[in-house]
């Protein structure tokens, strides 16, 4: 069977045969700051100076390596517990919600959930309640996700909550999955535009509803997307070196700066990532706890994180956004300004000596593009609902001819992304 442990994981033991149908998040992606629920677990990241542990999972805290089996069990058996982190994900379009259990992940049917499961899955997910949860034929998944499959059961026993993989035998042929709603706001929603946006236009209010201006020492110097009512996304590069919380401020809602009465949001956390070097590329991602929780309305709105594995077309149009410069070495804007620019193919990003935490966009002719002061602002993409794609990484001489702004692969760090929002919840 599967046990709740102390600290709410979910532990898994039983694959079951394939049924006609498995377990979805939401496809309307109304989440507060991700679709759906899944356990996501990370495969473990090999240090620079460290041999990796060939076919096992490597503790970063304790040194060690330790069988893929032994993850995501309900045991901590690496120093600090990143073992049994990032045990649930979403994955595919249509967000289907999986759990990582005996070295392999596996789509989760609907028979036997209920709400208990849905709350630890949200906590696992880093989000602090549950909604609701919807249910999704199997037939609208994608192949790759329509075997191994598992079904939940609990049982309460005293203070002890039990969960048990039920026997494929009971399983209906007409079992649904699992769509889930961590929070009660509709993530990636904001205003139609009527007008196809060109490069650097100013924005309106509830344009981009998820954008954020951080401020350091009460200047602007980044932008960020609100991603949670307590977590705000943006560039480590941004932070690094400056992350005191007690100096930095974080504005929601607005469009022109100075700010002149609108309240600042103080900051609880600064989070960036261990393997971030300055001027690098990759890894270049940081995460700002808040103090309070935000009050979400039509000019603030969380942005959806990307399901495991979706993708988005090369050419796509999506929008970037921010206070940066208007112009190579000019000062940062006063007003926020929004344009769409393409998703460019993953090989051009490649010519430039990049790796698979970057993403390539812009316009090969020049024109709209990221500056300075953009850093850490969104590339956001329209599918179900906004998506954040990209974190604003780098971009050399803004907007030039065949130089492409460069933005950190949101579905890169997911699992990063998740693994914070769920230690530190």
């Amino acid at each position: 069977g599967a046990k709740l442990s102390p600290r709410g994981y979910l532990n898994l033991t039983k694959p079951l045969t394939a049924n006609r149908w498995l377990c979805k998040l939401p496809l309307d992606r109304s989440v507060c700051v991700c679709v759906c629920v899944i356990i996501m677990h990370s495969t473990s990241f090999s240090p620079v100076g460290l041999k990796s542990c060939s076919g096992k999972f490597r503790c970063l805290s304790s040194v060690q390596c330790i069988s893929r089996n032994a993850v995501c069990d309900g045991v901590e058996d690496c120093g600090d517990g990143e073992d049994e982190l990032s045990c649930v994900r979403v994955s595919g379009r249509s967000s289907v919600l999986q759990v990582f259990s005996r070295g392999s992940w596996r789509t989760v049917c609907s028979e036997g959930w209920d709400s208990h499961l849905g709350s630890v899955a949200c906590r696992q997910l880093g989000y602090n309640s549950y909604v609701s949860s919807t249910d999704v034929p199997i037939s609208s998944i994608e192949a790759v996700f329509q075997n191994n499959l598992v079904a939940l059961n609990i049982n309460q026993t005293g203070l002890q909550d039990n969960f048990k993989i039920q026997n494929s035998s009971h399983l209906s042929e007409l079992s649904t999955q699992i769509q889930l709603v961590c929070c009660g706001v509709e993530c990636g929603s904001r205003p139609a535009v009527r007008s196809r946006i060109v490069g650097g236009n100013l924005s309106r209010s509830g344009l981009v509803p998820w954008q954020v201006s951080l401020h350091y020492q009460n200047q602007h110097l980044c932008g960020g997307s609100v991603i949670s009512e307590r977590w705000i996304l943006t560039a480590a590069h941004c932070v690094y070196g400056f992350a005191q919380p007690v100096l930095w401020a974080v504005y929601a809602g607005i469009i022109n700066q100075p700010l002149g009465v609108t309240e600042a949001l103080s900051v609880e956390k600064i989070i960036y990532h261990a393997n971030y070097r300055p001027g690098g590329l990759s890894y270049n991602i940081a995460l700002i706890k808040l103090k309070l929780p935000l009050s979400f309305n039509d000019q603030v709105v969380p942005i959806c994180l990307p399901s495991y594995g979706e993708s988005f077309e090369d050419g796509q149009k999506c929008l970037i956004s921010g206070w940066g410069a208007t112009e190579d070495g000019g000062e940062a804007s006063v007003s926020l300004h929004i344009a769409q620019v393409p998703l460019l193919p993953s090989r051009d990003c490649r010519r430039l000596g990049l790796t698979s935490w970057n993403i390539c966009a812009g316009f090969s002719e020049g024109g709209a593009g990221t500056c300075q002061g953009d850093s850490g602002g969104p590339l956001a993409c329209q599918g179900s609902g906004w998506t954040l794609v990209g974190a604003a990484s780098w971009a050399e001489s803004c907007g030039q001819k065949n130089k492409p702004g460069i933005y950190t692969s949101i579905s890169e760090a997911l699992t990063w992304i998740q693994q914070q929002m769920e230690v530190y919840i």
